[in-house]
């Protein structure tokens, strides 16, 4: 059975006493490839290190991500260092995608405009360079359709696609099939789907596995039966067998399918 994580922050210090032992652990899972999306210049350096020092699993992706954009008056600053690193990768380098980009109005609504002007203008370098994005969504879902709406659309007649995954997805039902209807989107299903009274797992039942990555967002997002602790990339297998039993699929079918959708997607 072969695995793809589509959205591993094993590059982040969480990792630094244990990484290579984490890659091992993924390995015998039967993880082939880590998608590493980028956060900000903070970690670029890590993560960049980590895709040079092991280039046949982990891919890297390069985007800033929007609560960088909070409270930082170096923001523009960052995101031109964004478009210069997909213009110019580090020798040895090519990136897979753009992100960690997208809105979250979580925190805070202070800088709704200036998340809103970041996301916008890497969704266009995206569509720009035919590279897919990773998007990041949280408490802003109703901007983030209006915009991919707009922006699939703005993309196609420029001659251009726009299209990507939405990274830890879990929303309803409807949302996914709204969704659906503005482009080639996938949906980011990570260990969210495994806990009790989960909205997404009721969506996931309803959706095509066609549709579908899997994603653990490690550190992050702990699947049960590691809720509470660390996450890891090896544990995107659990994910795939919640997938499973929502799907009424084996692991092994849902491992194929969902890795052929990334493997198309970002072009692996």
């Amino acid at each position: 059975m072969q695995l793809i994580d589509t959205h591993s922050h094993i590059y982040a210090e969480e990792f630094d006493e244990d990484r290579g032992e984490a890659l091992a652990r993924a390995r015998e899972r039967g993880v082939e490839y880590l998608l590493l999306p980028a956060i900000d210049s903070e970690s670029h350096q890590r993560l960049i290190d980590l895709a040079v020092a092991e280039p046949e699993m982990c891919r890297p992706m390069m985007g800033l991500h929007p609560t960088s954009v909070n409270e930082n008056p170096r923001w523009r600053e960052e995101l031109a260092m964004v478009e210069r690193y997909l213009a110019e990768p580090p020798e040895g380098l090519k990136f897979c995608g753009v992100g960690e980009i997208g809105l979250d109005y979580y925190w805070s609504r202070d800088y709704v405009a200036e998340q809103r002007e970041a996301f916008i203008a890497q969704c266009r370098m995206a569509a720009r360079l035919d590279m897919p994005v990773a998007i990041h969504t949280r408490a802003a879902w109703e901007d983030m359709c209006e915009i991919l709406e707009a922006e699939t659309a703005r993309a196609a007649e420029r001659g251009e696609r726009l299209r990507g995954v939405l990274h830890a997805y879990s929303e309803s039902a409807e949302l996914y099939h709204r969704m659906k209807g503005c482009g080639d989107w996938l949906f980011g299903i990570g260990g969210v789907v495994t806990y009790k009274k989960s909205v997404v797992a009721a969506a996931v039942a309803e959706m095509a596995i066609e549709d579908i990555v899997l994603e653990t967002d490690c550190p992050y997002l702990t699947p049960v039966p590691h809720r509470g602790k660390r996450n890891e990339s090896a544990y995107v297998s659990h994910v795939c067998d919640k997938v499973a039993e929502l799907k009424g699929m084996s692991p092994e079918q849902v491992a194929e399918i969902t890795s052929h959708n990334a493997r198309r997607m970002f072009s692996i």
